[in-house]
């Protein structure tokens, strides 16, 4: 699948001093998946709270149905299933509350928005999957989705991510391509919906001692 942006609890956690405001990430060694992210989005007038955590049974519906909005229905409920049951598979979902206007009203529901998912395969973080629902595009929710599962793939002692886009996709391009990400191959005729190859990008260095300080200039830099 393209990996196309727009088409807490912890145990044992700690901080990760490098890592600035809008963005202030928690996480922790990974044990058996127990792992979450926080963080606030800020807005030139209003303040929308996301949460970023891994994907959950609850959640299977509301993942199922992004799919369809994003992709036309590219992995079925069962796909994601074992994606979730998975020992190799680390999928993030982001979720959103509306703005809230009048401070004494009651918390709205959350909705989720964005999915994103990592194999692991040796030493790669293999990114499958990265998507935000059109109308909450261009906030910065896929800068977010994409910096957490790096920090994921970093804590789970993994060296390098790679993942495939569309030439086309030159939105997503950009947004990796601030990621450190550089294009390493292509795949002929990867795509079936129209023969569209794929640029094989890749991303070194996750276990470099600056690369906090690289998430940092990104997510500072919008």
């Amino acid at each position: 699948m393209e990996c196309g942006v727009w088409s807490v609890e912890l145990r044992n956690s700690f901080l990760s001093p490098s890592l600035p405001l809008p963005l202030l990430a928690i996480y922790n060694q990974i044990k058996d998946k127990q792992y979450n992210l926080l963080f606030f989005s800020l807005q030139l007038s209003s303040v929308t709270f996301s949460e970023i955590k891994p994907l959950s049974a609850e959640q299977l519906p509301a993942v199922v149905e992004l799919d369809r909005i994003c992709f036309g229905g590219h992995w079925t409920l069962e796909g994601y299933q074992r994606e979730l049951e998975s020992s190799s598979s680390y999928f993030l979902t982001i979720s959103v509350r509306s703005n809230l206007k009048d401070r004494t009203a009651s918390p709205s529901p959350s909705l989720l928005v964005g999915i994103g998912c990592f194999w692991s395969i040796l030493e790669e973080a293999h990114i499958t999957l990265l998507a935000i629902h059109p109308d909450y595009q261009r906030q910065g929710l896929g800068r977010s989705l994409l910096s957490a599962l790096l920090q994921l793939a970093r804590a789970q002692g993994l060296e390098r991510a790679t993942l495939e886009v569309r030439p086309s996709n030159q939105a997503a391009l950009s947004l990796y391509q601030k990621f450190g990400f550089q294009e390493a191959g292509r795949r002929r005729r990867y795509y079936q919906d129209n023969d569209e190859d794929a640029l094989i990008l890749w991303r070194s260095g996750l276990q470099a001692p600056d690369f906090d300080r690289s998430l940092s200039e990104v997510i500072s830099n919008k």
